[in-house]
């Protein structure tokens, strides 16, 4: 066994306790923490098969970026774990059913559709060797290219769906005041102050001065 391979198997290895302890954590933070050393350990192997591409966007695009937010939410939210687990045994005989037919399919790819395979090479285009190959350019060239149009209509749905999620989520309060920055910058000098013309001197309202007295009496 060479070094790659006892690599693969170290990496597999932790992937598969970070895995199972991610649905066996009692706490969801730790939950959290575990699913971030899956993905670190995933992206680890992707490295080892020559996906450089692959492994980044998993570190910077999931750990660096879901994860981290799932991890506050969870902080934040300070989730009541026994009310979690409350129909836990409930759901258990669906849910175990579900996890035996996912765990089937996944042994049944990866049985008949890795079988005898060989590691893939790099082909050398037009004027490149393979030394100067990288998969990260040929990625760019075939999605910018064969897969144009499907590119564009995933950001676009990915667009919507970020608009959706901030216009379900904000909400305005009726009890919120707050004043227009629009307003505030064309209001006027003559606006902001009101002179009014009132007499020098006045005098005492009579009605007001007997009920003041009646006031003082009953005290």
């Amino acid at each position: 066994m060479d070094v790659k391979t006892g690599f693969f198997y170290f990496f597999s290895i932790v992937l598969l306790f970070a895995a199972f302890r991610v649905i066996t954590a009692r706490n969801p933070v730790y939950a959290v923490l575990y699913l971030v050393l899956a993905f670190f350990q995933a992206a680890a192997i992707w490295l080892l098969l020559k996906a450089e591409f692959l492994a980044i966007t998993l570190v910077l695009v999931y750990v660096g970026a879901v994860m981290v937010l799932f991890l506050f939410v969870v902080m934040m939210l300070d989730i009541n774990v026994d009310s979690v687990r409350a129909g836990f045994w409930k759901h258990f005989p669906l849910a175990a059913v579900v996890g035996v037919v996912i765990a089937l399919e996944m042994a049944a790819v990866l049985m008949g559709g890795f079988r005898g395979s060989e590691e893939p090479h790099a082909v050398a285009s037009l004027g490149q060797t393979t030394i100067g190959f990288s998969n990260t350019r040929e990625l760019g060239k075939v999605l910018y290219s064969q897969y144009l149009y499907p590119l564009e209509i995933a950001a676009a749905i990915l667009l919507v769906a970020m608009i959706a999620a901030i216009a379900l989520t904000l909400r305005r309060r009726k009890d919120n005041k707050f004043v227009s920055p629009t307003d505030q910058v064309r209001v006027k000098a003559k606006d902001r102050l009101t002179v009014v013309k009132m007499a020098a001197t006045r005098a005492a309202d009579p009605d007001g001065a007997a009920a003041a007295t009646i006031v003082e009496n009953k005290l």
